[in-house]
């Protein structure tokens, strides 16, 4: 009898799993390299540090409540700052006095006008029947880790549905454009990744959806299921790129991918 696919996911705080990047390759890490080998090997040193934006922030911030509740929302964020006592305003967010109490709780800080931005795409994501019938049931942030290709790797996947598979959850400007920032971004390469590696300790390639919703009004949600060949399409150039990464390490040569000359010879 096949194991319940919940029974196979790790369940970790967030940082915990990203300690362990050194130890496991990730689809963020196999994307840098697909990208750039001497970019991937300078991040992997150190030598090039996470950038954490202001956009992530708030992409963490709306996951969270979408995909883990409102509970677990209040238990990682807090909202706003202390107040300026001269004026009734808060404090700015560049000032001595903010960076002191931000330094001092041990939660994440939102602004009043993201955490209003991640109720109102709670909300759009519960009124779409097509998303919230994913989400209905299912494991968030489960994590798996795995052999894939002779390499240690590891995953962790917005949500896992017993019934219908990996969901994952995308935030975005315009909806409009979805498709075409998919493609830009390498989604597909990313939703392979995750698959192939569950399917190491499940056995089996479950369906893979994305669901996206707008960060600005009307905040318009949509869900597109990933094509089979896409994905494996995706899941084959991954696996060329992890042969590739292997001989790298082993002969210790990072190249930028640009080292020879290219024809520019379209306009």
């Amino acid at each position: 009898m096949k194991a319940d696919i919940r029974d196979v996911l790790i369940r970790e705080p967030a940082d915990v799993y990203h300690a362990k990047a050194a130890e496991y390759l990730g689809s963020h890490g196999l994307a840098d390299f697909r990208k750039c080998p001497l970019l991937f090997r300078r991040k992997e040193l150190g030598l090039i540090p996470d950038e954490d934006r202001p956009a992530y922030r708030l992409g963490r911030a709306a996951h969270t409540l979408i995909l883990e509740g409102m509970d677990r929302f209040e238990a990682a964020y807090t909202v706003g700052g202390p107040i300026n006592p001269k004026t009734g305003q808060p404090y700015g967010q560049r000032t001595k006095k903010y960076a002191e109490w931000a330094t001092s709780i041990d939660k994440e800080v939102l602004t009043e006008e993201e955490a209003v931005l991640c109720t109102e795409m709670n909300a759009a994501v519960g009124t779409s029947a097509l998303a919230s019938g994913l989400l209905a049931e299912g494991v968030p942030e489960g994590i798996v880790r795995a052999d894939y290709c002779a390499l240690p790797c590891q995953a962790r996947i917005d949500w896992v549905s017993p019934t219908h598979g990996i969901v994952d959850l995308k935030t975005c400007d315009d909806l409009t454009w979805f498709e075409s920032d998919a493609r830009r971004f390498g989604y597909a390469y990313q939703l392979a990744f995750y698959r192939a590696v569950l399917a190491r300790v499940y056995d089996e390639e479950l369906p893979v959806y994305m669901v996206a919703v707008e960060k600005k009004e009307p905040h318009r949600c949509g869900v597109w299921r990933v094509g089979e060949d896409v994905l494996a399409q995706a899941q084959k150039e991954n696996e060329e790129a992890i042969a590739a990464l292997k001989k790298c390490q082993e002969k210790d040569t990072w190249r930028t991918g640009y080292e020879d000359i290219r024809v520019f010879d379209y306009l």
